[in-house]
């Protein structure tokens, strides 16, 4: 089905394009380019914070604070790591697994909840992880 062009002009101006950006660059931080996402997603968020309509600030916040929060996560489980036996002891595999299984995987959940509010044009509160920038 075509898309009028008031319908886009309308979607630009309420920033359903700019929080699907937002969404879209938290995934791939969490999922294909790690480090690279997140540079992207802070130089959106540093470009657009001010000035953003109110559904991309709030995708915005939401994702950064996110990205934030998984950063903190994967330092804790590295730490978590070293202070039971390093890289070669056999926790390494016990901690890997559990964050994966629990703290990544919801992080991604989150994620992919999100994008799909901003694809319909409304708000997301990511749970726990979303009100570190509010």
């Amino acid at each position: 089905m075509p898309v009028s062009p008031e319908a886009s002009d309308e979607a630009s101006s309420s920033g359903q394009g700019l929080a699907i950006a937002a969404e879209s660059l938290y995934l791939i931080n969490l999922l294909v380019l790690p480090g690279l996402g997140f540079l992207a997603l802070l130089g959106l968020f540093f470009r657009y914070r001010r000035d953003a309509p109110s559904l991309a600030r709030i995708h915005l916040q939401q994702t950064l604070s996110a990205s934030l929060w998984a950063g903190v996560l994967l330092i804790v489980a590295n730490l978590l790591i070293v202070v039971l036996g390093g890289y070669d002891s056999g926790w390494t595999w016990v901690v890997a697994i559990l964050y994966f299984t629990t703290a990544h995987t919801t992080l991604v959940f989150f994620g992919i909840f999100g994008l799909a509010r901003a694809m319909a044009g409304q708000p997301y509160r990511y749970p726990l992880v979303g009100n570190l920038l509010s």
